[in-house]
């Protein structure tokens, strides 16, 4: 059977950037390398809206982003 092995996580925080002159919103986004393993939703949620604040843009969301290698 085969398994996934965990390599990285990044978290990733996505701002409203404003909008275009088509009226199209511009999202930006910042993200952070060498996420935990076992972090918790919890805990990264908490980080990742701390590190927000520290933008000038509104804060849209953010997410978990996490790669592995698939071993037989």
């Amino acid at each position: 059977m085969a398994t996934i092995e965990f390599r990285n996580a990044v978290g990733k925080v996505y701002f409203d950037g404003g909008m275009t002159q088509d009226g199209k919103m511009i999202k930006k986004s910042k993200s952070y390398r060498n996420i935990a393993e076992g972090a918790t939703a919890d805990n990264l949620h908490n980080a990742l809206t701390q590190l927000a604040q520290l933008s000038e843009y509104p804060l849209i969301g953010a997410e978990r982003v996490e790669t592995g290698d698939i071993m037989n």
